[in-house]
């Protein structure tokens, strides 16, 4: 087993997989919370992972971002076991994730919040400020780029709707050599205007070759955009399947609890 690789210079072939779990399962003492799942997340693809309440995606988001260790299976990063020491390790691997919370303080500016921790600077040491211009400028560029057109990169981000907050994560994670994203819940609790913004710069992700993660318990949202799916159910896989293989109404039934009739496709 090797701890993680540096991010890759260059970004691979589509369909070639970044990150992947095999036969992964977590337990908490005696509880069982996830059990033999296996997914992957595929260079400019988008791999939807669907279920109720207590299906067990919270966990499997805390195993792929390295917020928790796997109790059984193990995770690949660029085909080579890896396990990672905490967040930051997936991080310095390309793995980011954006959570619901978003992790961005309202009262201050769009560019402040995009660079937040990550600061430019320019001078040294007495003599170095914050880059202002450059950081305005590149917060303006890379959101217009994922379709969110501000006039006003100065405007608190507490000002914005929820679903151009949830671009603003997503570009902020892409700028800082995000190459496989997992996105918690984006649209849960957005609108349909919201949430379409938020599923056009999943899209627009995708056509950039970024490897995602759609964590989501609306199949509605999960089809349109989606090419890979995983539906769990009280922490089981109840199957991994290509868009090609299942109808949005086949999705909201195995949700259910039901599982799929192969023989009758």
């Amino acid at each position: 087993m090797t701890e993680p690789n540096p991010t890759p210079t260059s970004s691979p072939a589509p369909g070639t997989p970044i990150l992947e779990a095999r036969g992964v399962g977590k337990a908490y003492g005696g509880v069982v919370a996830l059990q033999d799942v296996s997914m992957a997340v595929t260079a400019g693809e988008v791999t939807c992972v669907l279920g109720d309440n207590g299906a067990g995606k919270s966990t499997l988001i805390k195993i792929l971002s390295g917020a928790h260790a796997p109790s059984a299976g193990e995770l690949l990063v660029d085909g080579v076991e890896t396990r990672f020491d905490g967040p930051r390790a997936a991080l310095d691997a390309g793995i980011a994730t954006v959570y619901q919370d978003l992790a961005m303080v309202p009262l201050m500016p769009v560019w402040r919040n995009f660079f937040l921790g990550r600061e430019e600077t320019v001078g040294k040491g007495l003599l170095s400020r914050l880059d202002h211009k450059t950081m305005r400028r590149v917060t303006k560029d890379d959101l217009k780029a994922m379709g969110i057109d501000l006039k006003d990169v100065n405007q608190p981000i507490g000002t914005l709707s929820g679903g151009e907050r949830q671009c603003v994560a997503i570009a902020r994670a892409i700028h800082f050599g995000g190459r496989a994203l997992i996105l918690d819940e984006p649209t849960a609790a957005l609108g349909v205007k919201q949430s379409e913004v938020v599923l056009r710069s999943i899209v627009e992700a995708k056509r950039r070759g970024i490897g995602v993660v759609l964590i989501t318990h609306n199949p509605n949202h999960a089809y349109p955009v989606g090419d890979h799916f995983l539906v769990l159910n009280h922490g089981t896989s109840m199957g991994y399947f290509a868009k090609a293989d299942l109808t949005v109404e086949q999705l909201a039934t195995m949700m259910a609890g039901d599982p799929l009739d192969v023989e009758g496709m």
